[in-house]
């Protein structure tokens, strides 16, 4: 069973950073794709990120292109999302994803596996 654990949310100030991190577990994650997904209150969930596991393609949302950055510790099965020059709107619950397919998709409902989520909230 695949397990998705998400940390490091917090409160920040405009400007600031912070980097989650998602742990995975359960499969061999080679042929899957990870996703960052977010969602703020009153509003659907909406893509952050995504990269394919066995590939260097990275994907990003209009909003956070230039700001954020996805990676992974392929040692440590574990997927990083660094965000920098964080702004208010980016307040939400974060989410990490996979499909046990290894092409990038911006739809959450192509996604099979989701962890429990963190806060982040940027203050003005």
């Amino acid at each position: 069973q695949v397990q998705l654990v998400e940390s490091g949310g917090g409160l920040v100030q405009a400007g600031g950073s912070l980097r989650l991190s998602c742990a995975a577990s359960g499969r061999a994650f080679s042929n899957y794709a990870m996703g960052w997904f977010r969602q703020a209150p009153g509003k659907e969930r909406e893509f952050v990120a995504a990269f394919s596991w066995n590939g260097d393609s990275t994907y990003y949302a209009d909003s956070v292109k230039g700001r954020f950055t996805i990676s992974r510790d392929n040692a440590k099965n574990t997927v990083y999302l660094q965000m920098n020059s964080l702004k208010p709107e980016d307040t939400a619950v974060y989410y990490c994803a996979a499909r046990d397919i290894p092409i990038t998709t911006s739809m959450a409902s192509r996604y099979a596996y989701w962890g429990q989520g963190t806060q982040v909230t940027v203050s003005s």
